[in-house]
């Protein structure tokens, strides 16, 4: 809802007030790229645990987090990509909507990080012996729990991908 609350005060200040829209840095369609493929090895690990590939469940882990902090790397960066195009001086308050959304955007990427890691841990600690690795994958909640997180995962792919196909359109029209 927060996100959705943004973006209809983007548009009002727009259409009210008739303010220039934010022309997004090239590396917010860099980072779409990014967290498509995030979402393609989140699935593929998914895939893996259904499957009881041990080996590609922990390399798909390191893939998927790994890949993750190369969008928060990358997201950083397009905002001082956006800095230097002074788009601060030009749009006056309309880039303080990406930066609020892309921010928010980022804040729950960082919290889902711990729970990737935890999963991390357990792939690769705790499932060392045929048996451990047996009772982890046939254990629901650890099923359930992964479902959710990719749950979570793919939601914030889908709402980055809503948001940059946002302020394309804006900025088109």
């Amino acid at each position: 809802m927060l996100f959705l609350g943004f973006t209809v005060a983007y548009m009002y200040n727009r259409v009210q007030f008739g303010l220039q829209s934010v022309a997004l840095p090239n590396l917010f369609y860099f980072n779409t790229l990014i967290l498509i493929l995030c979402s393609f090895l989140f699935t593929k690990t998914k895939r893996a645990y259904l499957d009881d590939d041990t080996a590609l469940y922990q390399k798909l882990l390191w893939a998927t987090l790994a890949c993750t902090l190369l969008f928060l790397l990358l997201q950083v960066l397009a905002w001082l990509q956006l800095k230097a195009m002074n788009s601060h001086l030009i749009e006056g308050n309309m880039t303080t909507y990406l930066y609020a959304l892309s921010g928010l955007h980022f804040a729950h990427v960082i919290a889902g990080i711990p729970f990737l890691c935890r999963f991390l841990y357990v792939a690769h600690f705790r499932m060392k012996e045929p048996v451990s690795v047996l009772v982890y994958f046939a254990d629901p909640y650890k099923k359930r729990s992964l479902d959710l997180l990719s749950t979570y995962w793919h939601y914030l792919d889908l709402l980055w991908i809503f948001l940059v196909l946002f302020f394309l359109l804006n900025y088109l029209i």
